[in-house]
């Protein structure tokens, strides 16, 4: 497989350079499961240990060095976090609106509470991640507006957290758009249209029975439902509505969240102060918060202190960003140390029939995309050096092998408890009424286990393998 960094050179070879990820899962179970500690430090400490760990197996300390720089300072460590920025601003800005209780207002005087809400929570996420193709943007905006509202209504808190980011793994899954659909088709030299046609066999399977597995799980959760004092809601905060109907457009017309997020904001500040939910600027010398300010300067002389809104939007984007930069440095130290390829390379020997090149493609995307914590590079990785040849090998479609490559992608990566997607999604609930841990949040991502049993049926049954293949190429493969 070509590389295009550095090769990094361990003490005892190449296997070595997973050693950052066994020694984080290891301090994460440890600090997060074991101990129940959701603290900044309970993610930041393992990660940063981790590379402190393989530093010393590492043969050359320098290019160890500048191997975490790399990774930290790449465009695939910096677009996410950027976004994560953006997409933070403007989440606060709809969440202290007060947006939340007019639509969880909305939806107690029509009846809608509890599973039904979480229901519709996912089939928006959905539809909003299918139209922009950003699962981030997606669990940013489905958290910050509705689960503050379903909590109030009475959802299983989880279950809804979970709904929402099923919802963006749905979308990131079958967008056109979205980088894993683009990455998956150009990998295997097939066409966009064409494989988001084929893969939605898949996509909608799994969708429907999320929704069955929604059902069935919230049927046994009673909430507590304060209905009675969301229905007393300020009707401008619907108002808030007309900023994020704009931001999707602008995202489904653009493809880029940052472009999107920045436009939201600006709509979604000047529609708050126009309507009277924020102010736009808070000079208060005594300190005290009587209302809400985009921005905040408080206190006198050296005690003076500028926060608001803005602020606080940034602020709470602080713990993945920090998780995010650590981790692609370990990311990057694979890659060097290429354990990717070793891992890929022995996967690669195991493949004897077209089922088993199916299961082994799939091995290779599910492991690497669920310890990067990440799917495009993964997809990267995968497609185009080891799953075509194995594909072209066994006669199966470049379709069908780019519709596992993408499928299998957006699973364990969007619901392990390390990986970033659960991240972001616990940051958001933080502060709100119902705090979560990964852990809680991981069991409910119900897409990433369904669409996983989705495809192993379809290998096993060789449900489109032949997908858009010619009738003479079918048999002679």
């Amino acid at each position: 497989m070509k590389n295009d960094v550095k090769k990094l050179e361990f003490y005892g070879g190449e296997w070595i350079s997973f050693l950052p990820f066994v020694v984080f899962l290891v301090l994460i179970i440890l600090t997060t499961f074991y101990y129940g500690s959701i603290s900044d430090g309970a993610l930041w400490v393992p990660a940063f240990s981790a590379l402190i760990v393989a530093f010393f197996f590492a043969k050359d300390k320098k290019i160890y060095a500048e191997t975490i720089i790399e990774g930290m300072a790449s465009k695939a460590a910096i677009i996410p976090i950027v976004c994560w920025i953006f997409a933070g601003v403007f989440s606060r800005i709809l969440r202290t609106s007060g947006l939340a209780d007019g639509i969880a207002g909305v939806a107690a005087s029509m009846g809608i509470q509890g599973t039904f809400f979480i229901v519709i929570s996912f089939i928006a996420a959905a539809v909003f991640a299918t139209a922009s193709g950003t699962g981030f943007g997606t669990i940013a905006a489905g958290m910050g507006v509705l689960y503050p509202a379903g909590i109030a209504l009475g959802a299983h808190p989880a279950l809804l957290a979970g709904a929402i980011v099923s919802g963006g793994a749905f979308g990131d899954n079958l967008a056109p758009v979205s980088d894993t659909t683009i990455c998956s088709a150009t990998s295997q030299g097939v066409d966009v249209p064409g494989v988001v046609k084929s893969r939605l066999k898949y996509a909608l399977t799994a969708g429907f029975l999320v929704i069955i597995g929604i059902i069935m799980i919230g049927m046994g959760y009673t909430g507590t439902i304060s209905s009675a004092d969301v229905v007393q809601y300020n009707p401008a905060t619907l108002l808030m509505l007309i900023p994020v109907a704009l931001t999707i457009w602008i995202a489904v017309k653009t493809g880029d969240i940052i472009i999107a997020t920045t436009f939201g904001s600006v709509l979604a500040g000047a529609t708050a102060v126009m309507a009277g939910l924020i102010d736009f600027v808070q000079i208060d010398p005594s300190g005290n918060v009587v209302k809400e300010a985009l921005i905040r300067v408080a206190g006198e002389g050296l005690d003076r202190t500028v926060d608001g809104v803005i602020y606080t939007g940034l602020s709470s984007m602080i713990q993945v960003v920090m998780l995010a930069l650590l981790l692609f440095g370990s990311i990057q130290i694979m890659r060097a140390g290429q354990g990717d390829v070793k891992l890929l390379n022995a996967l690669g020997n195991i493949a004897k029939t077209a089922k088993g090149a199916e299961f082994v493609i799939s091995i290779m995307i599910i492991a690497l995309s669920g310890l990067m914590g990440l799917n495009a590079p993964a997809i990267l990785a995968v497609g185009a050096s080891f799953a075509k040849p194995l594909s072209e090998k066994f006669g199966i479609s470049p379709y069908r092998t780019a519709n596992l490559l993408d499928a299998q992608s957006n699973t364990l990566v969007y619901s392990m408890p390390w990986t970033p997607a659960i991240i972001y999604t616990i940051s958001f609930a933080r502060d709100s009424a119902v705090p979560l841990t990964a852990i809680q949040v991981t069991p409910y991502v119900l897409y990433a286990y369904i669409m996983l049993a989705v495809m192993l049926v379809s290998i096993i049954l060789g449900i489109g393998r032949h997908d858009n293949m010619k009738k003479e190429d079918i048999k002679t493969a």
